[in-house]
């Protein structure tokens, strides 16, 4: 575990103390109590993101985000020092995606540090996404979530696959690729991107609508899907493309910018916020900032003025007090409005049933 006494960095992941199951009876009770709580009196104007504007070019080890101070309170490491993410639903659990992302953040303390332990955390992170890539009978490579996942309206069963997972965990090979110039690395990244040339229904996670593409977070869930995992998905696409040149992965990469500038004015919330998934609910301060801050990001190495126009009318700093009284009222009001429209209570228990019946 990374000891945090020796380094400057703040959000180490400090214990094992998360759960590793599913959330029920009076714990699911308290849980939900604590996240209206925190919904209601922890919305705040402020996200510990900032963007990397050296991040992009081939010789560069950067992530296209940065923070020295996030929150890892629902990541624990297991005995090889890699991060399991626990929610509700799942207990704790291998995200792919958030391996790579744990050892990007490890690899921006290292470029900015200087410590080798960032370095070793975030090699440790490649060499487990390296020995958990799956290589299907179709050539593709992929990383799994193999555990059910429920997303409202479906539960997503196990072993499925995510853009958003893949994008990342893309990133990050590119990046261990660059440091170690391990040839293994590169082979499997070459054929990770197969999947954006599928659609869903043929084991792939492209989507498509009103004639064009995107790429989706939670294959099946409603068209066009959530912003954020379509947006690292094109930014693991472009890492890609950079490093190897591939011809298709640029046609994947420009299908999935048309798709994006199609799609945006959906996910736009009066000129001024962003909307989660398929106009579900407005997204938390948190997120709303992730969302902005990716698309900045792809708005910049795609050269899409238009891209970065919605960037910089997402910005918190152009905000009234009238606005932000105005996106707290909307974001209570669709969040909670959400909730009872799907019943997520009942999704989740029948999610947690099928769990511990497979047990």
């Amino acid at each position: 575990m990374p000891e945090c006494r020796t380094s400057q960095v703040k959000d180490c992941i400090r214990s094992e103390s998360v759960p590793a199951m599913p959330a029920l009876g009076f714990d699911l009770l308290r849980i939900a109590a604590q996240t209206l709580r925190g919904e209601i009196l922890g919305f705040r104007f402020r996200c510990p993101w900032k963007t990397v504007p050296e991040a992009g070019p081939r010789e560069s080890l950067e992530y296209y985000l940065y923070s020295d101070s996030l929150d890892w309170s629902d990541f624990s490491l297991d005995p090889s020092g890699v991060p399991r993410t626990w929610s509700r639903h799942t207990g704790a659990v291998y995200w792919a995606g958030d391996i790579a992302w744990y050892g990007l953040v490890n690899l921006g303390h290292y470029l900015r540090h200087r410590e080798q332990q960032h370095l070793d955390i975030f090699l440790n992170q490649v060499d487990w996404l390296e020995e958990h890539a799956v290589l299907r009978e179709d050539g593709a490579v992929v990383w799994q979530m193999d555990f059910d996942y429920p997303e409202v309206p479906l539960i997503l069963k196990k072993p499925w696959i995510s853009a958003h997972e893949q994008g990342r965990v893309i990133s990050a090979l590119v990046r261990g690729y660059r440091v170690t110039r391990r040839a293994r690395l590169l082979e499997l990244l070459r054929k990770s991107s197969k999947i954006f040339g599928l659609d869903v229904e043929f084991g792939g996670v492209r989507a498509r609508k009103d004639g064009y593409v995107f790429y989706t977070e939670k294959p099946g869930t409603p068209s066009p899907g959530i912003l954020d995992g379509f947006l690292v998905s094109l930014l693991g696409l472009y890492d890609l493309l950079v490093e190897t040149g591939d011809t298709n992965v640029s046609q994947l990469f420009q299908d999935g910018i048309s798709g994006l500038k199609h799609f945006l004015p959906l996910w736009d919330y009066r000129s001024k916020w962003s909307w989660y998934g398929n106009r579900g609910y407005l997204s938390s301060p948190c997120y709303h900032n992730l969302n902005r801050l990716q698309l900045a990001s792809v708005a910049r190495v795609s050269k899409e003025r238009i891209l970065m126009d919605y960037a910089r009318q997402w910005d918190l700093d152009r905000l009234s007090l009238f606005d932000r009284l105005e996106i707290y009222a909307a974001f209570q009001l669709t969040k909670n409005a959400c909730r009872l429209r799907n019943r997520t209570w009942r999704v989740f228990a029948n999610s947690r049933a099928h769990t511990n019946s497979a047990v």
